[in-house]
Formats: C-alpha cells, structure tokens, sequence
C-alpha cells in the first residue's frame, strides 16, 4: 500500500480551489484534460497517467481513480488547507516504479500545483517548489526517449 499526502496552507479559504485543479494544473506536467467537464463521470488525466472522477463535491473535495491501476487521489479542503492524497494498492512492479520514479515526479508535480494555487490565492509562495536533480534528470530522458523516432520494421 503506497499513501502520500501533500497539504498547503494558501491562507484564504481552499474550498474554491478544489474545483480549479485543471485551471491551475501546472503546464510543465501536461495538460490535465478530461472528456467532459469536470465532475463525477469525467474520464482523462494528464500526460500517460490516466483516471476517473468518482467523486466531486464543489469546494470539498474531488478524487480520481486510477484507470489502470488500483488507487485513488483526493484533492481536499479544510478551511485555509489544501490537501492531496493519494492512496495506491499496486503491484511490485508498480510499487518499485512508484519508490524510483514516479513518487519523486509526482511530488514535485503536486508542490508546483500547490504554488499555482497559492500565486491564484494573491500571494508567492514562502518558499517556492524547487526540482531535484534526480526530477530533473528523469524528465530529460523521458523526454529524449519520447523525440527517438520510431523504427519501422519489415513485416
């Protein structure tokens, strides 16, 4: 069982936010989109991560489930805090991609949602999410193995 939760204090009440995930999603992780507006229903997600709304409750809260993996994610808010989490029962495979790669990628997706949120709420983050070395070099070369173009083969 995978669990990672981020939260952000934006300082003005978070309810509003809840529902303008797409709005602020941050560009740089692709474009979160969706195959109808967002509510309960709305099948996409963003780059190759693929989910479902199961649940939206306009300025509470929305969580999407996973299309091809067991596991939900929850965009939530409690007075001034926003929080996401996440909850996964994946497979070893899944599980050892989440510990090498993919939790670094989503964790710094999230913090730079959160600051989108928080620039949106009218004030710059304290202090402003910031790429590893490692996120840095993993997106380079999912970058430099999605320009290799693709062979053909005879057949």
């Amino acid at each position: 069982m995978i669990k990672n939760v981020h939260t952000r204090d934006l300082g003005v009440p978070a309810g509003p936010f809840v529902g303008r995930v797409q709005e602020l999603w941050p560009p740089a992780w692709g474009k979160q989109e969706f195959d109808r507006p967002l509510g309960v229903g709305a099948d996409g997600g963003h780059g190759p991560i693929r989910y479902r709304c199961t649940e939206f409750v306009p300025g509470e809260s929305i969580t999407f489930a996973f299309t091809e993996a067991k596991g939900t994610h929850t965009l939530s808010a409690s007075g001034t805090v926003l929080r996401h989490e996440l909850i996964g029962d994946f497979d070893l495979k899944s599980r050892l991609r989440w510990a090498f790669v993919v939790r670094w990628l989503h964790d710094a997706c999230l913090e730079d949602l959160f600051d989108a949120c928080e620039r949106a709420a009218g004030r710059e983050p304290a202090a402003p999410a910031r790429w590893s070395l490692w996120v840095r070099l993993v997106r380079r070369a999912f970058m430099a193995m999605n320009r290799q173009p693709q062979r053909e083969t005879a057949g």
